[in-house]
């Protein structure tokens, strides 16, 4: 029989040493739901770090209990201070489902630390219910505003949100209702797993439950009402879906221009002369993990997009000021769009530099100064150029006739 060294295998002595750190899944049963491999790492750290609730779960150990220091941000400083030492952390159920796991991970190489997880809360909820998981929505509103759910609110869905307190299944009925989806079916499920387990079901627009305790989980099947407030899935929403003084890139030419940016999962976007924000809101709608960076020099319009940005589903929207002073700083974006001035050799001249190779930069302009600088950023850049040109039926007295809109210029390059 052969021997396969750890040279042979491609990894050093010290990534096969024993994890100096082990993660353990707690479920609302505490020590008796936790398995012998979970139970003996509790059971054999110097240190065992949690939260309050965990470590009451848990009852006396060995080594010494420590709660979470305060504020919480504190706590991977505090358990990374114990390298070396025989650690365990106590998490709730699955730690790598909006759990501690994700920032344990970027800070401890894997072969340091041993994963030991129960089932998530999601999954619990799951099986009560009677839903397949992947048919779900999962959201946490934990530490999270609660408007994270309103791009989840699509007639029929089913959406499994996890609770910040107890106050938390009262505002989502709340904010069901206003959006006429008060008829949406509620489920509070409250201590998953534990004795204390317990399940209610209530109308949105009847709630009343009391006494929810504030570790819960909601379960929404959403019922919408002919006139509800649903957010399309389609790019271009209609202008009153934002705040704006007029400076807001209209719907049909916004459709374009997303179309034109090319967002894919994950990207960051620089808004440049942002508005309304409605661009770059839009981008972070086109998948969860986008994200977008509005420069905007006036403050009342920077207020509308933090507006907006919260109406729309609370989205990962940073706000700055007036370009191109703000970029310096900020992460590369992969793709940018000039919505406001392009006429400053600043603006263009520092956004195509920090773009990534690759990059996508769009420009809008209506003028015919604006038309004279984009046709000399294609003679020194390539891409391409377009004329959009959009006609809407308006009334002429008793008659109709089509109404031209001002015509936009657009230029769209890739960076090489």
């Amino acid at each position: 029989m052969s021997v396969c060294s750890p040279e042979m295998a491609g990894l050093s002595s010290v990534e096969t040493q024993s994890p100096w750190l082990t993660l353990v899944g707690l479920g609302e049963d505490g020590r008796a739901g936790l398995s012998p491999d979970a139970l003996a790492a509790v059971e054999s750290a110097e240190i065992v770090f949690g939260g309050e609730r965990h470590l009451a779960l848990i009852g006396s150990v060995p080594g010494e209990a420590r709660a979470w220091p305060q504020p919480f941000r504190n706590a991977l400083p505090a358990i990374l201070a114990e390298r070396g030492r025989k650690v365990c952390v106590l998490a709730t159920s699955d730690p790598f489902h909006y759990g501690i796991g994700a920032g344990l991970a970027r800070a401890v190489p894997a072969h340091e630390m041993r994963v030991i997880p129960q089932i998530s809360s999601f999954a619990m909820a799951c099986t009560r219910m009677r839903w397949p998981q992947e048919d779900c929505a999962l959201v946490s509103l934990h530490g999270r505003a609660l408007q994270r759910i309103i791009p989840h609110l699509q007639p029929n869905a089913r959406i499994l949100a996890l609770s910040w307190d107890a106050s938390t299944p009262g505002a989502v009925a709340s904010l069901l209702t206003a959006r006429g989806l008060g008829a949406s079916r509620l489920v509070v499920l409250e201590s998953l797993g534990g004795p204390q387990e317990r399940i209610r079901a209530t109308r949105a627009d009847a709630f009343a439950l009391d006494g929810i305790v504030p570790l819960n989980m909601i379960a929404v099947t959403v019922v919408a009402a002919p006139d509800a407030r649903i957010l399309p899935l389609t790019p271009g929403l209609d202008e009153d879906w934002f705040a704006h003084d007029g400076q807001i890139t209209k719907a049909d030419i916004r459709a374009i221009t997303l179309a034109a940016l090319s967002p894919r999962a994950g990207e960051l976007l620089w808004d440049v002369g942002a508005g309304s924000g409605s661009v770059s809101l839009e981008w972070c709608l086109r998948h969860p993990r986008n994200r977008a960076v509005a420069f905007e020099e006036k403050p009342e319009r920077a207020e509308r997009i933090a507006h907006n940005r919260v109406a729309l589903g609370a989205l990962p929207v940073e706000i700055l000021g007036a370009a191109p002073a703000a970029f310096t700083g900020r992460k590369s974006p992969d793709a940018v769009f000039i919505g406001g001035g392009i006429g400053d050799d600043g603006v263009f001249g520092q956004a195509y530099a920090a773009l990534k190779p690759g990059g996508r930069l769009v420009a809008n302009v209506v003028t015919l100064e604006g038309e004279a600088r984009l046709a000399a950023l294609f003679a020194a850049h390539g891409g391409s150029l377009r004329r959009i040109g959009l006609a809407h039926l308006d009334t002429i007295g008793t008659l109709h006739g089509w109404r031209p809109a001002m015509p936009v210029t657009q230029w769209r390059v890739v960076k090489p």
